[in-house]
């Protein structure tokens, strides 16, 4: 039976927030973002260990969860770790974190779910959900991969959600008095939703596979947005598992207020 780990990368900034501090350690309802992921996948009977993924310089972690490494030392199996092998990008950051899973034992044909510690409305249903399904998906037999890839069976998959809205695709128009050279984005037509899915995470595949796909894009200068993404141009067909709403990525300013909402004790 091949084991599950949870990795959440979480080396990034998170300019776009404007929190003035990594954002995964901004407090939402008492307590950092990052701590209502990492709790989650705790609380997960399924995933066997998860793995935070910081940057080399982090020096808020320590201090935010010096508790919960109190807790973990007391009990008989640690079922989460952090280590500093986090890089400049998330596609760094996940590679980094794949090797020192490796390291931790993980083989790979394990499966690894990767999540970003702005999710900070996944739960444990959710997380079983998407490993469910993954799980069944790979028994009925899913694709298997050619040539080196071979060994590989199962595309893996993701939490998404179905597009409900009307999409425009925008061009920058630069008007003539304005010094911007940016420009303000003017709708210029309208793209059919039917067929398009909004990807969240977790993400799951196994541990090997996923490491490929990353180096693979690495190394051909390609620009990965998800480790979906990775996969998918290796030929792979990830699985899409109908997510939540309350499963949003905080990314801009207001989303802090929503998120407060969401998670504040009732």
């Amino acid at each position: 039976m091949n084991r599950l780990f949870g990795l959440i990368p979480c080396a990034g900034i998170g300019e776009r927030a404007g929190a003035g501090m990594p954002k995964q350690y901004r407090e939402i309802a008492g307590q950092p973002m990052l701590a209502y992921a990492l709790q989650a996948f705790v609380d997960s009977p399924g995933v066997d260990a998860t793995l935070v993924v910081l940057a080399p310089d982090d020096a808020m972690f320590a201090t935010l969860f010096s508790d919960w490494d109190a807790r973990e030392a007391a009990k008989p199996r640690r079922v989460w770790t952090a280590a500093r092998c986090g890089g400049p990008t998330r596609h760094d950051s996940v590679l980094g974190g794949l090797c020192a899973l490796s390291t931790m034992g993980a083989d790979d044909e394990d499966w690894v779910l990767v999540h970003d510690a702005a999710r900070p409305g996944i739960t444990p249903a959710m997380i079983a959900t998407l490993s469910q399904a993954v799980l069944e998906h790979t028994g009925e037999g899913a694709q298997q991969g050619t040539g080196g890839m071979g060994k590989y069976v199962g595309d893996g998959g993701l939490l998404a959600l179905p597009v409900a809205d009307t999409l425009k695709r925008a061009v920058l128009h630069r008007y003539a008095h304005d010094s911007a050279a940016t420009g303000v984005p003017l709708a210029s037509e309208t793209t059919a939703r039917e067929g398009l899915w909004q990807a969240q995470t977790p993400q799951m595949f196994r541990l090997g596979l996923l490491r490929w796909a990353l180096e693979e894009a690495l190394e051909r200068g390609r620009k990965v947005s998800d480790e979906s993404s990775a996969i998918e141009a290796l030929g792979f067909k990830p699985l899409l598992v109908e997510g939540s709403q309350r499963n949003f990525k905080v990314t801009y300013p207001q989303d802090f207020a929503l998120a407060e909402a969401l998670l504040r004790p009732a």
